[in-house]
């Protein structure tokens, strides 16, 4: 199993502040485990997603919040025609943890299109 699927399925932890940023080789190694997200300034992690149009790109936002719900996380979402952009932090320390992490992953498989 890859480390982006062990990411993808595990489950986020509520954060209670008071923890400091992920940083470093621990932040490091974990970034590994995503290709394609970017970590921005050890801040955040960023991707933008593509789709054909609108209407797939809006289904994808709308799988990515059943995820974030399910998971008690939830990234800032930026919807446009054929394009979602996501970026990942934990809010309540201004900064990444484990779990933006764990989120980015399964976010990665939702891309895909629904099976009929």
């Amino acid at each position: 199993m890859t480390g982006k699927e062990q990411l993808a399925n595990r489950q986020c932890v509520p954060c209670r502040g008071g923890v400091p940023p992920l940083e470093g080789e621990e932040l490091r190694r974990l970034q590994e485990q995503l290709p394609g997200w970017e970590t921005v300034a050890d801040h955040h992690l960023a991707k933008t997603f593509s789709f054909p149009d609108f209407s797939s790109a809006l289904e994808f936002v709308n799988r990515i919040g059943a995820e974030a719900e399910a998971q008690g996380h939830h990234p800032d979402l930026l919807l446009s025609w054929g394009k979602v952009g996501v970026r990942i932090f934990t809010h309540k320390i201004d900064g990444l943890t484990e779990s933006d992490f764990i989120l980015a992953a399964p976010i990665d498989r939702l891309s895909a299109p629904p099976r009929p």
